[in-house]
């Protein structure tokens, strides 16, 4: 069953106050082609520029989840990307008029209501899923979070939080299809514990919050005076404390009303990711700071499966970029351990090499006698010099520099390598280099078959002269 792409038929139009800058702002969400994702578009600053909502733009995670590119931030965007994905939109334009969405009563259910108002619309284009195929964690073991996604045939989310508190020690929450998304989570809010309002307060954060926008949990005997300044912060009459441990300026829509904002906010920065997600989300003690960590953890999944569904294309009657003669200046290696005999392309992210296995390699006198095999650590040993060569090429004097292996993973042989084999490496980076250190993924094959693959890392050395 093929799944379209889904905009909004109608622009959204909404104006509110920044939760913690207190300003007013106008937002509208607007409708957007296919492939587009969500993107916000500041058009109080000059070019309007726009913001990916990706992980890789995220720069703060300390009371919210803030995006920040070409020059341009935006603050609090949880909330309106958990309802753009919650309510089964693929493409929107959200545009603001200034640097933080506004807090509205605290939740998404303004955001899921007129959405649902404006219609969603069928595109195209069909949906671009990431399918889990083995499990991806993420884990702070100092505050016990920990999150996972494990295979399933659809997107289900379950969170459990846990706080030192009598009031909040454990809250469970599930959302098993998105079609309950706006009657199960969109109208939950967020919370806060009494003891950090006035902390939040000197920092000079919070201004446009008031006690209509937050559950206000109290789990310590307090004085009704106390209460009663702190009331006068937000310029409202007194307040008491409800048997349950909360402030009586709302009524809970939930009793697991907390644990239920915490899925709401997982699906919002899990909306990072960039992909709809065929998997179950599993989130113990969330925050956003993880939460973002953990899209930015599948998003690395997601491009090295990328790197190995595409099969290199290579033709061999053409001149080779570099034949062993010119690798070898790059190079240090040299027989019986140079592994690579050309370099056919290679641009700044990516390199592809061959070699011909010969039965007149050393090697295969003892592995094995009379069934010769390539040896498996040979194989990994060439794409990790067909790599060297792509992180060589990049440095000035590169003759004057080795490189050396600091971490091989997930390696993974496919097929033997034998006598008669040409074998093709394909090496890309998967971040870029920083400070001498190169991530990439590698594979090998014969013709179109992988026969082996892993991923490495690597760092430059300059060589003692």
């Amino acid at each position: 069953m093929t799944h379209l792409q889904k905009t909004i038929g109608d622009q959204i139009t909404l104006q509110g106050t920044g939760l913690h800058t207190g300003v007013t702002v106008n937002l509208k969400i607007k409708p957007a082609p296919e492939n587009h994702g969500f993107k916000f578009k500041r058009v109080d600053i000059e070019g309007s520029p726009l913001i990916t909502a990706i992980a890789d733009n995220v720069v703060d995670t300390s009371r919210g989840t803030t995006l920040e590119e070409n020059g341009a931030r935006v603050y609090t965007v949880e909330h309106v990307l958990s309802a753009l994905f919650g309510m089964g939109v693929d493409n929107a334009l959200i545009e603001i008029d200034g640097q933080e969405i506004p807090i509205l009563d605290g939740s998404a259910r303004y955001f899921a209501e007129a959405i649902e108002k404006a219609t969603v619309v069928d595109q195209q284009l069909e949906r671009d899923y990431f399918e889990v195929k083995e499990t991806i964690s993420y884990f702070i073991s100092n505050k016990g979070t920990e999150l996972l996604v494990v295979p399933d045939k659809d997107y289900h989310v379950l969170v459990n939080i846990s706080y030192d508190s009598k009031i909040l020690n454990n809250q469970f929450a599930s959302l098993y299809s998105l079609e309950n998304y706006k009657t199960e989570i969109a109208s939950c809010r967020t919370f806060v514990f009494l003891r950090e309002l006035e902390e939040l307060l000197k920092n000079n954060l919070i201004k446009g919050g008031d006690l209509d926008n937050a559950i206000v949990i109290i789990d310590k005997e307090v004085s009704q005076e106390e209460i009663d300044r702190l009331a006068n912060l937000f310029d409202k009459p007194s307040v008491e404390v409800k048997a349950e441990g909360v402030l009586n300026n709302l009524d809970l829509h939930f009793p697991n009303e907390p644990a239920r904002h915490k899925l709401l906010d997982v699906i919002g920065d899990l909306a990072l990711v960039g992909k709809r997600i065929k998997g179950r989300i599993i989130a113990t003690r969330p925050g956003h700071a993880a939460n973002v960590e953990f899209a930015k953890k599948i998003r690395q999944v997601i491009k090295k499966e990328k790197i190995r569904s595409e099969i290199p294309v290579v033709d061999f009657t053409k001149e080779p970029l570099m034949d062993v003669n010119q690798i070898q200046k790059l190079l240090p290696h040299r027989f019986p351990f140079l592994m690579v005999d050309k370099i056919l392309e290679m641009d700044e992210n990516s390199v592809v090499g061959m070699k011909n296995v010969s039965i007149n390699e050393g090697f295969f006198a003892g592995h094995f006698p009379g069934a010769p095999v390539m040896p498996g650590v040979l194989i990994v040993e060439a794409m990790a010099q067909t790599g060297g060569i792509l992180v060589l090429s990049q440095v000035d004097e590169p003759e004057k520099y080795l490189t050396f292996f600091m971490k091989i993973d997930n390696v993974k042989f496919r097929k033997s390598v034998v006598p008669g084999d040409t074998l093709v490496f394909k090496l890309v980076l998967t971040t870029p280099v920083r400070r001498g250190i190169a991530n990439m993924v590698g594979q090998a094959y014969v013709g179109e078959t992988l026969v082996a693959e892993g991923e490495y890392m690597a760092k430059i050395f300059k060589a003692q002269e």
